[in-house]
């Protein structure tokens, strides 16, 4: 393998473990669910994905071809974490789940657009 391909792997792994570590660190150090559900789905996801594509690289110039394996779970990955995130989180809504910003629907209604300022009676 040439040296430029060594390179590439080794950043792509790197960087897939740096993403997978921060997202893991967000999903045990914040502080409300939705805020740990935004952690791993799009950290961790990245990181995944970057893994997988070094892997499929490295084992499609080792081996006969193509590594399909690796392709389709990158694929099925970034299919299904947006979507079970998404409904986790429309889960945790219905449930009324505490959390540090304003949930929609739960103050006093709809907001409003900003008004323009009033003009200065004479």
């Amino acid at each position: 393998m040439n040296p430029l391909t060594e390179t590439l792997l080794a950043v792509l792994v790197v960087g897939g473990a740096a993403f997978t570590f921060v997202g893991s660190l967000g999903l045990a150090r914040l502080e409300d669910f939705y805020t740990r559900l935004h952690a791993p789905t799009k950290a961790t996801t990245l990181g995944v994905g970057s893994l997988l594509v070094a892997s499929s690289i490295h084992f499609s110039l080792q081996g006969e071809g193509l590594s399909v394996h690796e392709v389709l779970v990158t694929l099925f990955l970034f299919i299904t974490a947006p979507v079970s995130a998404h409904l986790l989180a429309k889960a945790a809504l219905h449930r009324r789940l505490p959390s540090i910003a304003a949930v929609p629907g739960e103050d006093a209604g709809p907001v409003s657009a900003p008004r323009a300022p009033a003009e200065p009676s004479p």
